[in-house]
């Protein structure tokens, strides 16, 4: 009988094993890639380490630097796409070296106020804004104005009045009642300030309430409540209203930059 050659040997030469399989074949002792020096060792990344058999139960350790857990199933991370345990999965626990470092959201709100604040000052350098101005002069003027005290306060308006020209006073902070008309302020303003009013006299020289900016004389029928919301001719609640004598047939002051410079 010849011998007969069952399977295939080892292919390392000193060995003499064999087995029952028709591919290239490596004993037990030699089936490590290691162990036969094989030609096809593929070194993976360190970091992206494979899964372990341990009592025929895979598990995959984490990659995180000195960390030994484990996880049954694979946890890998999206963005790194390494292996981590529960405890290191999140892209802060495990220093991710694709994480995106942003700006902690107070840090950022801060410094957009900041950015808004700083081109609002630009904007308002060489301009008078006059709304944020009476609104400061506002808090002023309720301390020392004067009026009728028995005003609701949701219905008063306050005014520095700069009176004319020939008052001994350049100017006088007043209140009056947002429903009255243009007529009945200036017949109340002369009466706070003791000036000679002969508005109902055909010939005399009238007293008149004049726009701040324009020195246009306001009509004597509007009220305060329609001059302060009107658009195009404003007047606000803490601003400047000028008071003085014109003659019947004027509509203003004319130069109110003079005016004011001469009270």
């Amino acid at each position: 009988w010849a011998e007969l050659e069952i399977g295939k040997h080892c292919q390392i030469d000193s060995c003499n094993q064999t087995d029952d399989i028709l591919s290239v074949f490596h004993s037990l002792e030699h089936r490590s890639r290691d162990a036969h020096s094989c030609s096809q060792v593929h070194f993976p990344d360190p970091a992206k380490r494979e899964p372990r058999t341990e009592g025929g139960t895979k598990s995959y350790p984490c990659s995180f630097q000195d960390c030994k857990g484990k996880e049954l199933l694979p946890v890998i991370c999206p963005h790194c796409e390494k292996h981590f345990c529960l405890a290191h999965r999140h892209q802060d626990d495990h220093k991710c070296e694709k994480l995106e470092v942003q700006k902690p959201r107070m840090a950022a709100t801060k410094e957009l106020v900041q950015k808004i604040d700083g081109s609002k000052k630009k904007g308002r350098k060489g301009a008078k804004n006059s709304a944020t101005a009476a609104k400061v002069a506002l808090m002023k003027l309720k301390l020392h104005a004067a009026g009728d005290k028995g005003l609701p306060q949701t219905e008063r308006t306050y005014f520095q009045v700069y009176l004319p020209k020939e008052s001994t006073a350049s100017s006088q902070p007043m209140f009056f009642c947002s429903k009255w008309s243009v007529g009945k302020v200036v017949d109340y303003a002369a009466s706070l300030a003791n000036l000679k009013n002969n508005n109902n006299v055909l010939t005399a020289k009238k007293l008149r309430l004049c726009h701040p900016q324009t020195g246009e004389a306001l009509r004597m029928d509007d009220t305060l409540l329609l001059l302060l919301a009107h658009p195009d001719a404003p007047l606000y609640n803490g601003g400047n209203v000028i008071l003085e004598y014109l003659d019947n047939d004027s509509t203003g002051l004319g130069d109110v930059s003079d005016y004011i410079a001469q009270t």
